[in-house]
């Protein structure tokens, strides 16, 4: 497969209804043609939450038990679906946690101008921090929708400012960080789990 080295325009929408329908049957389509199945297929990230404001991408989230094996099997079935392995192999850290960088370990898979929706597969092992963190800030953001329009304009001045998808990464980090340590208080005061049944 051919790397496309042209650059991502760097593009944020007011939210789509149908992302999230849209999200849920890239989910199942991924979980059913992968072997072995993730534990769990999730979508997250902004588009997945009501009302927020994102680029045009899906963040899909799949939970395995092992990331070198994932990989190996993945990879095959996820270039006939469009997807592109690409270099990054570890997430961010948050400020102020005393966390080993190695535990933040993933797979990122990219697909771009396929026949399917635009997406962002990441692949993270359970019960890892990364594989929590995306849940947590998905779930507190569905739980709080007040707290939307004033992330998603963010994203969009953001966006308007740098132009750029690695500084606007860069820059949106340490919001993020301010976003999970409150909602990692709304875990602890709520009994907040991952892959819990919720609505």
């Amino acid at each position: 497969m051919t790397t496309d080295t042209t650059p991502t325009p760097l593009v944020v929408l007011d939210h789509d209804p149908d992302w999230r329908r849209r999200g849920l049957a890239l989910a199942g389509e991924l979980r059913s043609a992968l072997n072995p199945s993730p534990l769990h297929a999730e979508h997250i990230g902004s588009t997945a939450i009501p009302g927020m404001a994102a680029k045009p991408v899906l963040d899909l989230q799949l939970t395995v038990a092992d990331l070198a094996e994932a990989e190996r099997a993945f990879d095959p079935v996820l270039a006939e679906l469009g997807f592109e392995l690409t270099p990054h192999r570890r997430d961010h850290v948050p400020a102020g946690l005393d966390s080993d960088p190695a535990d933040w370990v993933k797979r990122l898979w990219r697909r771009r101008g396929h026949a399917g929706p635009d997406c962002n597969l990441h692949v993270r092992l359970a019960g890892s921090p990364n594989e929590r963190l995306a849940l947590l800030f998905r779930d507190w953001f569905r739980a709080h929708p007040q707290a939307v329009p004033a992330y998603a304009r963010f994203k969009r001045e953001l966006a308007g400012a740098v132009g750029d998808i690695d500084v606007y990464s860069d820059v949106k980090d340490p919001v993020v960080d301010l976003v999970v340590t409150v909602a990692e208080e709304w875990a602890d005061a709520t009994g907040w789990a991952p892959h819990a049944e919720r609505p």
